[in-house]
């Protein structure tokens, strides 16, 4: 796991005086929300990496056409109750086949980070009061793995161990 500090992450908003840019210039390490995607995907050149927030309450299937073309996806966790964006990066690596990076962010609390893991996600801005130490402890908390199946390893336990 990736943990992202928002202050210096790379993806920068595209932002005008008002506030975000309806219709943002293509750049480098460009992070646009789904609506701003929508106006720019047909001239945004191919060989430009662009990452995209996407609500948690909108059909991920959105994004398949362009999948190729995006490098992150962000998913919102509004409240640390609501897991919709689990489901959401779960169809991402398994049923899209993404490989590029799902980044979880909103109120993201250590005790969620082996379910991230486990449903696809690779980077994370967690809550601010939040410690990267307990979150890296959670992590290495079952070495062993677990009884069912993830992203990773879709096998439930009992046909890994038979399999060996």
């Amino acid at each position: 796991m990736k943990f992202i500090n928002a202050t210096t992450c790379c993806w920068k908003h595209a932002i005008g005086e008002d506030g975000p840019k309806p219709d943002p210039d293509p750049a480098p390490n460009r992070l646009l929300t789904l609506e701003q995607w929508h106006a720019v995907k047909v001239r945004w050149p191919q060989d430009l990496p662009v990452a995209i927030e996407f609500p948690n309450d909108a059909d991920i299937s959105q994004l398949v056409p362009d999948l190729g073309r995006i490098s992150l996806v962000v998913l919102d966790f509004p409240k640390w109750t609501d897991g919709r964006a689990y489901s959401q990066a779960h169809l991402l690596r398994t049923r899209y086949k993404f490989a590029g990076a799902i980044r979880a962010r909103g109120e993201v609390l250590v005790d969620m980070m082996q379910l991230l893991v486990r449903t696809g996600f690779d980077e994370v801005v967690m809550r601010g009061d939040q410690s990267k130490a307990a979150a890296e402890k959670a992590l290495a908390f079952f070495d062993d793995g677990f009884y069912q199946g993830d992203v990773a390893e879709t096998r439930p336990w009992f046909l890994r161990r038979s399999a060996a």
